[in-house]
Formats: C-alpha cells, sequence, structure tokens
C-alpha cells in the first residue's frame, strides 16, 4: 500500500494500545530556555549552557514558577534507519509528544515540520493536548543514523506550561495509525440489567483491511473469562465494519470488554477495552422529595432567584412558610423570586406535594455579605465544546438541567471561552460574536427555567481562546454582565501575563482579581467570582480575601486516570482553607460525553474511576461543574450526577473539605466533617487490581459513629465490631457516611 504523505494530529484514545512498531523513546537528554529565538531552532545554535529540564513534569514545577509565555524545548538524539527497516510500512515517521501546553512549533535540524497540532490559526491560540505528527521518511530533515536537532517552541497561555507527560516517542507510521475501534455508542439496557453495544472499526486509509476481530468480556475482580468470540472482519475508507453484542445479567460491577482486530497480511492489530458501566444510585421515588443545600445566601437588595430542587412525579405543588419579606414563590414552578433589602438568616420551611404525598424540609436563606454558601452545581461549556459552544448549546443544556437534574440542586449554565466578538463596540463595551446574536434573550431564556447564567473572561487583553478579554475595561464589562443578567463569572489568567511583571509577586497575582471584584461590587446583583488561576501563589490562602467565591488550585484536568488522580488526590495544602462562601475548585468535572470541541467522545475514565472523581470531588467540597454535552446524557451519567445523598456531601452547609487520613501505597481514606456531627468518608483503591480496604473506626475521630451508610446505594451497611472491610474495585471507591 502507498500511503499519503501529511502532517497531522491524532489524539490517542484511552486504553487504546497499537500494535507493535518498533519505538524509540525520546523522553530523555532535553535541554530547555525561557524566552524566544529564531535560533534556537537551528541545529548548530550552542545550547551547552541551557538547563537539562525532565519530560515527566510542567516546566513551572522544575524551577520556572509563574511563567507563562515562550519557552523551548532542544534534544540531540541519533534517528537509527532500523526503525525504517523493521517497519511494516517505510515511507513516515511518526514524532509522538505527550503533553504540549498550550501550543507547538516542532523543527528537526532547523527546519519546520509540523506546528499547532494540526490547527488553524497561530502559536498563541492555545491548542492544548497530545500530539503526533507525521513526516515522509524521504524528508531531508531527516538524517537518518547520525545526530539530529529536535527543537521545540512552545507558548503557554497561562497554569502549567511546556511538554510534560510519559510517552514522547519516535516511531515508523504503521498500518494500524489510520484504523481505530470506535466504542462511543452508548450501552443501552435491556431485559435482567443486560447490556446492549455496537462498536465499529473504521479507517481513513482506502486500504481493504480483512482480519479477525476478537471480543472478550473479563471479569477483573478474579480474571476469570466470561465470554469469547471471533469473527471475519473487513472494512475500508467510508464502508465500516459493525459489531453488536448483549452481556446478560450483570453485577453492580464492572466488567472488561476488549476488542482486538488483526491484520491479516501483516499480522499487526490494534485493541480497545470497555468499562461496563453499572448504576448505583436507586431508581427515582415517584413520592415528592426536596433536595439540594440546607442554606443559601443572597445579597441585601439585589434580585433573588431559587429554584426548589424537588423531585417526585410531577405536576408538583410548592409551598413555603417564613419567606421573607420581597420574595414571592410560584406555586407550580418552585420558583422563588424577589428582593430582600434587610439583612438577616430566615428560617424556611419548603413543601412539595403531588398526588402521592407531600414533603417537608428545613431551609435557611441567609441576606447578609456571602453568597455561593454551598460549592456551584452546574454545567461549563468548556469540556464538552471548547470554543465551537453556540447560542443553541447552551439552551440545550439548560433545558436538560431542567428536564434531568435541576430537580437534583443544579442550577448553573456556565458559557466559558469562545462568545466573544474580537473587536469591542466603539464606545469601548464588550460585545457578542455571531454565535450569541442576543445574550440578553440567551439569559432570559435560562432565568425563565430557574437557573443561573454564567459567563467568562480574561483579566488581560485576550482570553485562552483569542478573544477579547477585560483588560482596563473591568468596570464596562461588569455592567454589560450586570445588563444582561449573568451570576458567574469565570476569570482566566490567561494573557494577564503579558501586562504584568516577567516574575509577578503575590500583589501581582492578587491585583487583577482585587480591580474585578471592585467593578463587581458596583453593580447591584449577585454574581459569584470564580478565579481561574492553576493555584498561582497559593490562592487558596487569600482568594476569600479578595472576594473570591472559588478559585482553581490546579492545572487543567484531562479524562485520564493520571490527571483526575493526581490532581484529586493532591488537594491538601489547600484544604483548611475552605469555608462557606470561598470553595478550592479542582477543575470541572470530566464524565459523560468531552470533547474540548465539535466532536465528543465517552470519558475515557473507566466507569469506577468516574464513581472516583465524583466521590472525591464531593467529599473536597468541590464546585460540581458538569463538563459533558448535555444533549446527550446516558442513564451512566445520570446515575453519577443526580444521587442527592452524594450531592449533599459536596453541599454540606459546614462548608470544610475533607483530608487525607490515611494514604498506602495502594489505597487512601478521606474523611469529612458534615454539619450534623457525622463523617463523609471515602475508601479509595489506587491500585489496578481489586483489593480489601478496612477502616477502624476506633481512629480518625470515628468513634461513636457506629451507623454507617453505603451512599451511592442509599442503603445502611450491617457491621460488628470497630472494623469495617469492603472489596474495592480498581481505581473505584467505596464512599461512606458514618453517624450517631
Amino acid at each position: 500500500m502507498k500511503t499519503k504523505i501529511f502532517l497531522l494530529t491524532c489524539l490517542a484514545a484511552a486504553f487504546t494500545l497499537k500494535a507493535a512498531a518498533q519505538e524509540i523513546s525520546i523522553d530523555k537528554g532535553w535541554k530547555f530556555a525561557i524566552g524566544d529565538s529564531t535560533q534556537w531552532a537551528s541545529p548548530t545554535y550552542n545550547d551547552a549552557n541551557w538547563k537539562p529540564i525532565n519530560l515527566a513534569y510542567d516546566w513551572e514545577s522544575q524551577g520556572y514558577p509563574n511563567t507563562d509565555g515562550f519557552g523551548w524545548y532542544r534534544s540531540h538524539l541519533v534517528i537509527p534507519s532500523s526503525l525504517k527497516e523493521k517497519s511494516y510500512l517505510k515511507d513516515s515517521l511518526r514524532i509522538t509528544l505527550n503533553n504540549v501546553d498550550d501550543n507547538d512549533e516542532v523543527y528537526l535540524n532547523g527546519q519546520l515540520i509540523a506546528k499547532y497540532g494540526g490547527q488553524k490559526g497561530d502559536i498563541k491560540n492555545g491548542n492544548y493536548g497530545p500530539r503526533s505528527y507525521t513526516i515522509a521518511a524521504n524528508n531531508p530533515a531527516i538524517l537518518w543514523d547520525k545526530q539530529n536537532v529536535l527543537a521545540i517552541r512552545i507558548f503557554d497561555t497561562g497554569g502549567a506550561g511546556g511538554l510534560y507527560g510519559d510517552k514522547f516517542t519516535l516511531s515508523m507510521a504503521d498500518l494500524m495509525d489510520p484504523v481505530s475501534i470506535n466504542t462511543d455508542a452508548e450501552f443501552s439496557y435491556g431485559d435482567n440489567n443486560s447490556l446492549n453495544k455496537s462498536i465499529k472499526l473504521v479507517t481513513t486509509s482506502n486500504y481493504a483491511y480483512k482480519g479477525k476481530l476478537a471480543f472478550k468480556v473479563t471479569d477483573p475482580e478474579n480474571g476469570t473469562v466470561l465470554y469469547e468470540k471471533t469473527n471475519d472482519a473487513d472494512f475500508t475508507a467510508g464502508k465500516p465494519f459493525t459489531y453488536s453484542f448483549s452481556i446478560a445479567r450483570l453485577e453492580k460491577k464492572s466488567y472488561v470488554v476488549s476488542y482486538t482486530f488483526t491484520e491479516e497480511k501483516s499480522g499487526k492489530s490494534i485493541t480497545k477495552t470497555d468499562g461496563t458501566p453499572y448504576v448505583l444510585t436507586p431508581y427515582p421515588s415517584s413520592k415528592p422529595k426536596i433536595n439540594g443545600a440546607d442554606v443559601y445566601g443572597a445579597r441585601p437588595g439585589n434580585p433573588f432567584l431559587y429554584l426548589i430542587p424537588a423531585s417526585g412525579k410531577k405536576p408538583l405543588i410548592y409551598a413555603a412558610q417564613g419567606l421573607p419579606d420581597g420574595l414571592k414563590l410560584d406555586a407550580n414552578t418552585g420558583i422563588i423570586t424577589g428582593v430582600v433589602t434587610k439583612k438577616g438568616d430566615y428560617p424556611v420551611t419548603l413543601t412539595v406535594k403531588n398526588n402521592l404525598g407531600s414533603n417537608t424540609k428545613k431551609f435557611t436563606i441567609k441576606i447578609g455579605d456571602i453568597i455561593g454558601l454551598t460549592p456551584a452545581l452546574g454545567w461549563n461549556s468548556w469540556n464538552a465544546f471548547g470554543l465551537s459552544v453556540n447560542d443553541e448549546r447552551v439552551r440545550t443544556a439548560a433545558r436538560t438541567m431542567i428536564e434531568k437534574l435541576s430537580a437534583h440542586g443544579w442550577n448553573y449554565v456556565n458559557i466559558d471561552d469562545g462568545w466573544e466578538a474580537e473587536q469591542r463596540a466603539a464606545s469601548g463595551e464588550i460585545v457578542t460574536n455571531q454565535k450569541f446574536p442576543d445574550m440578553k434573550a440567551t439569559t432570559d431564556y435560562v432565568h425563565s427555567l430557574g437557573l443561573k447564567m454564567g459567563i467568562y473572561s480574561s483579566p488581560g487583553p485576550r482570553t485562552c481562546g483569542g478573544y477579547l478579554g477585560s483588560w482596563q475595561h473591568e468596570d464596562q464589562d461588569a455592567k454589560t454582565y450586570g445588563d444582561w443578567g449573568i451570576d458567574y463569572l469565570k476569570y482566566d489568567w490567561c494573557s494577564y501575563s503579558e501586562v504584568t511583571a516577567k516574575n509577578p509577586t503575590l500583589d501581582d497575582m492578587k491585583k487583577p482579581y482585587q480591580v474585578m471584584r471592585a467593578s463587581l461590587d458596583k453593580i447591584p446583583r449577585d454574581i459569584m467570582f470564580s478565579f481561574c488561576q492553576y493555584g498561582m501563589g497559593d490562592v487558596w490562602k487569600w482568594g476569600a480575601e479578595v472576594g473570591g467565591n472559588s478559585w482553581r488550585s490546579t492545572g487543567d484536568i484531562e479524562d485520564t486516570w493520571k490527571s483526575m488522580s493526581t490532581i484529586g488526590f493532591h488537594q491538601i495544602a489547600d484544604g483548611p482553607y475552605a469555608q462557606p462562601g470561598h470553595f478550592n475548585d479542582p477543575d470541572m468535572l470530566v464524565v459523560g460525553k468531552v470533547g474540548w470541541g465539535d466532536n465528543q467522545h465517552n470519558s475515557r475514565l473507566t466507569p469506577d474511576e468516574q464513581y472516583t472523581h465524583i466521590s472525591l470531588w464531593s467529599l473536597l467540597s468541590s464546585p460540581l461543574l458538569i463538563g459533558c454535552d448535555m444533549g446527550k446524557l446516558d442513564k451512566f451519567t445520570l446515575g453519577l450526577l443526580t444521587n442527592d445523598e452524594v450531592l449533599a456531601i459536596d453541599q454540606d452547609a459546614l462548608g470544610k473539605e475533607a483530608h487525607q487520613a490515611i494514604k498506602e501505597a495502594d489505597y487512601q481514606v478521606w474523611i469529612k466533617d458534615l454539619a450534623d456531627g457525622g463523617k463523609a468518608v471515602g475508601l479509595f483503591n489506587t491500585s489496578d487490581k481489586y483489593q480489601t480496604i478496612t477502616l477502624n473506626r476506633d481512629e480518625n475521630d470515628l468513634k461513636g459513629l457506629t451507623k454507617i451508610r453505603d451512599v451511592w446505594q442509599q442503603k445502611y451497611i450491617i457491621t460488628s465490631g470497630n472494623t469495617y472491610s469492603v472489596k474495592v474495585a480498581p481505581h473505584g471507591v467505596m464512599l461512606m457516611k458514618l453517624s450517631k
């Protein structure tokens, strides 16, 4: 087969092992310099004085704190011709770069061979992610069996920067490179708890692939192969091979489903695995029930909007006793609106009824200086759509939230980057681009449902995506947000590094958030203020002082175990600073369909890892911001997002963050104090195998808490003695509440 030679970017799917073209690691021997010069691409440039750098970590953690902008990596390496000689195809060399944060240009022996992840634009646009580039094997830039200089120019817009990860390789392009196993169709549920699904073998090549597809189901608890079958398979560009299957009578745990295609002529193969989803959240009752936090804060004199989160068979009728003067309730929608002028704590009794009964809840409205008394629950557009967000996608998210999630307390619909025009109006006001023809109308629509509206900006001249920031227009932008009816502002550091000191002091880091805080305070509207500056300067120590309701405590999350677990299990130093109205934010959720653009894929987290994700973020009192395509919520993801007892841990009125009580090589225990005197406890298996974890209830202030409740399954656990042992799945969790 003769392949077309081209530059491309491909984002490798999780759990995919591509067969065995020989490859060499290029993760060692790199040197680094901050700054920018065209000479640094030249193979004759003397980099002897450059400092070594480790590609396992970003440049901030290696002696370059708070450094944004340009940096260069250089490596001197021999490219052996044996790579080409031993490959099945011999026409293209592949360079794999694990993570590029945010954008790159790749030079080989002084020649530009690839850039921007194959995207259009320029190096400052910010296309974060892994890269895989191919160039023709006969390209004169390649010096076979001789020393080559690989130079990579990086531009970082904010937060973590550079090249980092665990896979940096050179290899020959492989016959299986244009082949993928598409598993993004949802599992559907049949009778007797069976699971059904179809997968496809697809390719972009005109080569006629023919071979065998091996299908296997394994129980990871004991390694038992439950089912396997091999089928003939053939496919080519535009003509995929589809395989459908059904797995019957599953227990409430995840099984490993693997698909391996082996091409008959070359013997090359590609494998992908799925974890079967399993729903632990009980099926919702038709009887009425009021969910959500026990407390809600608003400022005096500002518009008040609260949707009572209630589940049960519709229609529901709402009532409220003790509402402060100025508020009124719509009995049919459960929406409370109005204005309260007098500060104070107002105890309210909420009631919801349907034809099956009624339910009441004690609820406190706090009118004062602090809003966001519990972490935000909502949706953010970034992890689903990136810069391709538009008005219809936002309205779809709002409708879906009302139909499926608002009954459980979800209420923010937040637009991330990509809504802004490229230029301001003549008067200086910020305006929307063509994707949002009328932001006020969009906000009014969201408010009409009883939901809140969020928006995004940067204190710099431009956002991470290259759109207008708020630099020197803070008062104007705050007023515009108020006029539109915005309820939440995410403020992303991004290009602010271009207008502040090269090595910003703590005062420099605080300044842009103080400026916007002052601007927001001039607006007669409650606007939640979310700092997005990636934990710089230990923001958790001063975020509340500067007026933040939440602050990012980490770099950006990806939908991988390494990313999620590294972020989640390192929220230790910031924990003591969480309090009502002020919370640490370890970034948005990566469950469901995610994609950071127009093409979504199933989260690469396994089902067990997704349970860990939601459990850990709830223990951490984190803002829970859904990052998936809300128009494609499946049964499993809904189960993750609608468990009221799990959400109650996140929304606990005490506002404390869990602490890491036990850390061993293969498991951790995190414990969170709750307002009712109980404790929420997460037993996390951080290993790749099933293991039994034992909790001693005489330790870690658990003594006397004799009742144990399995929070995900919402049932009490019968135990005896002072210890409790449970078998936990790989990368999985047992989330419990202990009480007297």
